[in-house]
């Protein structure tokens, strides 16, 4: 599943984009909807890997039995998404760059799965020291 998100963030970043990626899937592998930060590609700050792949996923008559993957720690903006539609797990590709919301998640209850992938860890990493201010400018502090 993770791969999926990992693709997702690879080509946000081919884009010139920010490279999160997201991934919406049942609980036996099907997946519903794919997305990537598209920030600087739409013009959107609120199209953040995990919200796009919300949207491409498109309504769900619950979000209680799906999966969110996401290659970061969702941020504050992303969390609240998962908290008001309460995906029953969050698998986290890295959250060494950033924690975002992950502690109040897991204090609220959710089944958090930090996979602290090398390969995500070294994207996001990469992409906060060579693009510093459109990192910031994506998480609220440009």
């Amino acid at each position: 599943m993770l791969a999926v998100a990992l693709d997702q963030a690879r080509i946000g970043l081919a884009e010139g984009g920010i490279p999160v990626g997201g991934a919406i899937f049942r609980q036996d592998g099907t997946l519903l909807g794919a997305g990537r930060n598209r920030l600087v590609q739409n013009g959107d700050p609120s199209m953040h890997g995990e919200t796009d792949a919300f949207r491409a996923a498109g309504r769900q008559p619950r979000y209680t039995d799906l999966i969110l993957v996401t290659t970061l720690a969702p941020c504050w903006y992303c969390t609240g998404l998962i908290y008001q539609f309460r995906f029953k797990q969050v698998v986290v590709g890295e959250s060494v760059n950033a924690q975002g919301g992950i502690t109040f998640l897991r204090l609220k209850g959710f089944h958090i799965v930090d996979l602290a992938s090398p390969e995500c860890i070294e994207l996001i990493g990469e992409f906060q020291r060579t693009h510093p201010k459109l990192w910031n400018e994506c998480i609220g502090e440009g």
